[in-house]
């Protein structure tokens, strides 16, 4: 018996990249090698962080995932031409003055973004907009090896201290609080960085972005995804300390206490991850594969000749090459070989220390540390610390340096800014109230760079670099005072504060010359 079977519908195949469009490919990615080699020490600065710190280790498997994405689009270097997109080369322009500014600060993370972009920047400038934007995802996924979340560790800190104290209130148990600390019936219990779920959080943002990638097409499905990988780790993690109390509560301080208070967050974070993951397979949505008129119309489409893309890729490492020569020139510049001295001196008898209380900064140039007298009999600590020829070492600013360590007996339990007027001016500072064994203090702090007192990181950032680009050096110092609550009362913190205000009413001066003396060059 005859049948008419229908013929098989020919198969659609993308034809091979010309030379021209492989020789781009090369071009870019050695420009890319090139600028690596210029920014070096960033580079370095990245890795090293990945080294040290287990919240950041994803950073090695980025690049290669990048790699391999790209990989899996290689037939696009046929179905998009290669074609220099030369406006490309202002933003990337924009990205190297960016880095010069955080050079010039200091500030490292952003100088990390900065160079990061400046990569899928330079691949724009070589190869067009349209064979970039078929690596969008790729390219832009290595801006997910950059170390970042240490600003969120005490908003997450508070909240998850939050979410615990809030639980167990609800389920009937009496909590007292002081702070991130907290006692029940059955101990003691801290909620310290390590208890912040960043570690959470990163992982779960970097592994939501690629989930959603190779999962959905559509934009709004995405979206969806990387917010609920955004929010899910927050709760999850409030979920995980409170878990924590409890295990440890119940079998009377035994449990979670020990190695086994990271084993079980990891385990609980991974069960997470894995019911995040399952239900979001649910609505997974296949690639549709290229369309015949896209593959004829790339087809028929000429390629810009190879001498085009290496004038593309020169010009690329030209832009890219003008920042770290200007930075290099300005550190020559501004490099101070003499030490700042510092030398205060107060008309105020000395006082015994009340506290063995010092701040955690990075070793400074030069630093001073008294215990006075102040008028109404209360002592007053001053410590100053001058920074010069600073480096991510050595930093005024830095989130390195904190009032206590993570596990001192002494720790923050209130943190917040005040203005305060003194002698005819408005100085902004940052107010802290410090609890230990030794009793509560209240202390006061700020920065000075070059001549100008701020009570903000970022302010003092924008005014070192300032200082820096118009060659007049990075000096900077902080200054703290300090005295102890006679109670830990807001009448107790009002009275501390009097005497505070009373003493920088009479002292400033003081402080204040031996302050211009240190940054004289």
């Amino acid at each position: 018996m005859l049948t008419n079977t229908p013929a098989a519908a020919p198969a659609i195949s993308i034809p091979s990249a010309p030379p021209a469009a492989r020789h781009a490919a090369v071009l870019a990615a050695a420009a890319l090698l090139l600028m690596v080699a210029l920014y070096f020490a960033t580079a370095a600065s990245l890795v090293a962080i990945w080294n040290s710190s287990e919240t950041f280790m994803h950073g090695y498997v980025i690049l290669p995932i990048s790699l391999w994405l790209i990989w899996r689009r290689r037939d696009n270097l046929a179905l998009y031409p290669p074609r220099p997109y030369w406006p490309a080369l202002v933003a990337l322009g924009l990205a190297g003055a960016a880095w010069l500014l955080a050079r010039m600060g200091e500030v490292q993370v952003v100088m990390q973004y900065a160079f990061v972009a400046m990569l899928p920047l330079a691949v724009l400038a070589i190869v067009g907009v349209q064979l970039a934007r078929s690596f969008a995802f790729p390219l832009l996924f290595l801006l997910a090896a950059v170390p970042f979340g240490e600003v969120l560790i005490d908003p997450l800190i508070n909240f998850t201290a939050d979410f615990t104290v809030w639980t167990l209130q609800l389920m009937g148990m009496p909590v007292l609080r002081n702070g991130t600390h907290f006692e029940i019936p059955s101990g003691n219990w801290s909620v310290v960085e390590a208890c912040s779920g960043l570690r959470y959080l990163v992982s779960s943002i970097t592994l939501g972005f690629l989930y959603a990638y190779l999962t959905y097409t559509s934009t709004w499905r995405r979206a969806c995804f990387v917010l609920l990988s955004l929010v899910v780790p927050v709760i999850a993690n409030g979920l995980r300390a409170v878990m924590i109390v409890l295990l440890g509560h119940y079998s009377g301080m035994t449990l979670a206490v020990g190695v086994d208070h990271l084993i079980y967050g990891w385990l609980f974070f991974g069960l997470v991850m894995l019911l995040m993951f399952w239900i979001g397979g649910y609505w997974r949505e296949d690639e549709e594969a290229a369309a015949p008129a896209t593959i004829q119309a790339a087809a028929a489409q000429p390629a810009v000749p190879t001498r085009t893309s290496a004038i593309a890729a020169l010009v690329t490492v030209a832009v890219a090459a003008i920042w770290p020569v200007m930075a290099a020139y300005n550190d020559h510049v501004n490099y101070n070989p003499a030490v700042p001295q510092l030398a205060l001196s107060l008309p105020l008898p000395p006082a015994k220390p009340y506290s063995t209380w010092e701040p955690r900064y990075m070793p400074a140039d030069a630093s001073i540390s008294q215990v006075v007298q102040a008028a109404d009999g209360a002592p007053v600590a001053v410590h100053i610390m001058a920074y010069r020829n600073q480096s991510n070492s050595k930093a005024l600013i830095s989130s390195s340096n904190k009032l206590t360590g993570e596990k001192e007996a002494n720790h923050v339990v209130a943190n917040g800014t005040a203005q305060v007027a003194v002698n005819g001016r408005t100085l902004a500072l940052r107010e802290a109230r410090i609890s230990g064994p030794e009793g509560d203090q209240l202390v006061w702090y700020w920065l000075r760079v070059g001549g100008h007192d701020t009570a903000s990181n970022y302010g003092g950032k924008l005014w070192q670099a300032w200082y820096k680009l118009t060659w007049r050096g990075d000096d900077g110092a902080t200054v703290l005072v300090s005295t102890p609550l006679a109670r830990p009362t807001a009448e107790g913190a009002e009275a501390a504060r009097a005497t505070l205000r009373a003493f920088l009413q009479a002292q400033l001066p003081a402080i204040d010359s031996a302050l211009q003396a240190a940054q004289r060059r």
